[in-house]
């Protein structure tokens, strides 16, 4: 008897032994490899090392006693801003951004208006393995080959770790590097990634879920050994511009505020291209930030939990910004910390983060705009995202036209209008004055939330006493998009567990 109950006791801990190993760790949803957030336990390695490879001090204990046992502590990391030209004034690097934020814009119209929000099904033409790479093909156009990512982060790839400068973007999904063999590539800084110099490099094989993320090449292989073959992938921009290669896994390590110190996380998704065209304009590749379950935000999830955030200097500044990945405790106590839900994704898979805007205030006052305007349509175009990638801000047409107005009737008489300034508009001559007095600018949320913008936010002064609204028209998407220039000097965190985005004035510089 004795022996039967032992026995019996052994097969029940060798049934339970696979529950057991596998509690506390994240999981990848089991009804469709397409709606996951949370990677499996592949993107659960993290440690904390030296770029040569030395384990090297954790970061201040402090920290680490005030996070859950089951994710590590916050991870805040140095982000620059994207260095404009030698020769050139400022009024014409914000003139090379509208015209860049355009081509941007209308890439997340066209993105945008391929998600039915109502649930319909897409048109025929579309399978639901097309339909998604679509979305991520042109969340990769509108982050790098249209050339408005301003902020650029390093990034330290493979084993031993090779340094790598990625345009940061959230309105982007998919991680990716131009790769050897380069059989046809865009000029870049620095060397291309060596997949075989890297002893941590693996290829995702065709039979993996994750490959079902991407599209495949026009003429695509056969897999005939699901464990074995690598997962091609191809994405086409509407310019004419493409990326082709193999999706891998890889660690990626990102150097850390602490003087030395730095973070690996191992097994992170990313394309490896080797077939690249386009105006990629010198970086190595994308780090996307978006909701989709490839960004680097998403993979991270696991380790550091649903939150990250960043803080943005002004663009005249010098020194660098800040990306925090986990809970940040300085932010979350400050008096001003604000927040406004995030509105519901028009698909599991959806890149972009949508707010629910109620209206616009100048001067305090509520301007008189059609509540329809903030809404998204049928054909999935319009709502209002907040977006790092796009440098000004955007408002459907509708929308603008009131706000422009209500800035010419409020703006003081003193500051001569200058009329047929390209682009730009209201404009006005302002020199001789160190701070020129203009309304206030707010954005009301449909929960109640109000943010407040400094009057730096939303004028930009240019060359010669010229001083302009940085807020224009999207006359075609019906879209409206808080970018990054109305962002700078907040701390703006992204808490997807709450699905809520939180933003408080803090001096970026010092943070």
């Amino acid at each position: 008897m004795a022996q039967l109950a032992e026995r019996s006791l052994l097969l029940l801990l060798v049934l339970l032994s696979p529950f057991v190993a596998s509690a506390g760790v994240a999981k990848l949803n089991s009804s469709s490899p397409l709606f996951g957030i949370e990677f499996p336990p592949f993107n659960t390695a993290v440690a904390d090392t030296g770029c040569d490879g030395k384990l090297v001090a954790a970061e201040e204990a402090g920290d680490e006693r005030t996070q859950p046992a089951s994710l590590s502590p916050s991870l805040k990391l140095h982000i620059t801003r994207r260095a404009a030209a030698a020769g050139r004034t400022r009024k014409d690097s914000f003139l090379d951004s509208a015209q860049k934020d355009a081509a941007r814009i209308e890439t997340m119209r066209r993105r945008a208006s391929s998600a039915r929000p109502d649930g319909e099904r897409a048109p025929a033409a579309y399978s639901p393995r097309r339909a998604l790479s679509e979305r991520l093909v042109a969340t990769v156009e509108s982050g790098v080959a249209v050339g408005s990512g301003e902020y650029l982060m390093d990034v330290y790839v493979g084993t031993p770790p090779r340094r790598f400068q990625m345009i940061m973007d959230t309105g982007s999904d998919l991680n990716w590097l131009q790769c050897a063999p380069c059989l046809d590539c865009f000029e870049q800084r620095g060397p291309v990634f060596e997949p075989a110099a890297s002893s941590s490099y693996r290829n995702v094989t065709c039979g993996d879920q994750r490959c079902g993320l991407v599209a495949p090449p026009e003429a695509p292989r056969a897999c005939r050994r699901p464990g074995e073959d690598p997962c091609p992938y191809y994405y086409w921009y509407g310019d004419q511009s493409n990326t082709t290669g193999d999706l891998a896994l890889e660690s990626f390590t990102v150097n850390l505020t602490a003087p030395g110190a730095s973070r690996r996380v191992d097994g992170v998704v990313f394309g490896c291209g080797h077939r690249n065209r386009g105006l990629f304009h010198g970086a190595a590749g994308l780090l996307g930030l978006g909701r989709g379950p490839l960004s680097f935000a998403s993979q991270l999830r696991a380790v550091y939990g649903h939150t990250f955030s960043y803080c943005l200097v002004d663009h005249g500044s010098d020194v660098g910004s800040k990306m925090v990945f986990g809970e940040d405790l300085l932010l979350l106590a400050h008096p001003r910390l604000n927040y406004t839900a995030f509105a519901p994704a028009s698909s599991p898979a959806d890149t972009f983060y949508y707010v629910q805007l109620r209206g616009v205030l100048v001067g305090g006052e509520l301007l008189n705009i059609s509540s329809d305007t903030w809404g998204v349509s049928k054909d999935g175009s319009g709502g209002t995202i907040i977006d790092s990638g796009t440098t000004l801000s955007y408002f459907a047409e509708p929308a603008y036209r009131v706000i422009r107005q209500a800035f010419v009737e409020r703006m003081s008489r003193s500051y001569p209008l200058i009329a047929d300034f390209p682009v730009l508009n209201p404009c006005y001559n302002v020199s001789g004055v160190e701070r020129p007095q203009v309304p206030e600018l707010s954005l009301a949320f449909a929960d109640g939330a109000v943010w407040d913008f400094p009057a730096e936010n939303y004028f930009i002064r240019l060359d010669d006493g010229i001083m302009c609204l940085a807020v224009l028209g999207t006359p075609r998407s019906g879209m409206s998009i808080i970018g990054n220039f109305q962002q700078q000097n907040f701390h703006v965190v992204y808490d997807l567990l709450k699905n809520r985005l939180g933003f408080a004035p803090r001096r970026c510089a010092e943070v």
